[in-house]
């Protein structure tokens, strides 16, 4: 699993693009899925938890396809992953 984090131009705008050309991209990097969030506290944020191991992660972001893919989505930097620091039972 993974998190990352991405300010965005336009929420739906992004979704659009995220589902549909994004999607494929992540599928061929290695991606079984995500689940995406609007941060409660900024507007233009959002969050995705992906079902996704850091090796797929990173061959994705250096694929040279993946900036015109961002780009059209609407995003105002690169992804930012979150560091895992534990995992814990219930």
């Amino acid at each position: 699993m993974l998190l990352a984090t991405t300010p965005v131009e336009d929420v739906d705008r992004f979704i659009e693009v995220f589902s549909t050309r994004g999607a494929e991209k992540r599928k061929l990097h290695g991606s079984k899925g995500c689940t995406v969030f609007r941060d409660p506290t900024e507007e233009d944020r959002v969050w995705a938890i992906f079902d996704w191991d850091a090796e797929g992660w990173k061959s994705f972001v250096s694929d040279p396809d993946v900036p015109p893919i961002l780009q059209a989505a609407g995003q105002k930097g690169k992804p930012q992953a979150a560091m895992l620091i534990g995992a814990f039972d219930a």
